[in-house]
């Protein structure tokens, strides 16, 4: 079950599990502090947001459209859906 106070933002697109890192591609700004959620089929957990980077460059603001790698407390798959609490 879906939130109301929750927005998706991106999906999984590739994970790298030794570095617990996943690449979302953004379709909402992200920051760090941000809550997220992340869910699919054998995935379901929220953190928030500590550590992005786009282009091994760490950063503490994503915007629309920009594909960041997202340090993750718990393994993720590709297609999982990532949301944002608000």
């Amino acid at each position: 079950m879906i939130e109301d106070n929750i927005i998706e933002i991106g999906q999984v697109v590739h994970f790298f599990s030794k570095i617990n890192v996943a690449v979302i591609n953004l379709g909402v700004t992200l920051t760090v502090g941000d809550l997220i959620l992340v869910k699919g089929p054998s995935t379901d957990f929220e953190q928030t947001v500590e550590s992005m980077q786009i282009d091994r460059n760490e950063i503490k603001h994503a915007e629309v459209g920009q594909s960041i790698g997202l340090k993750v407390e718990q393994p993720v798959k590709e297609k999982d859906i990532v949301y944002k609490k608000l």
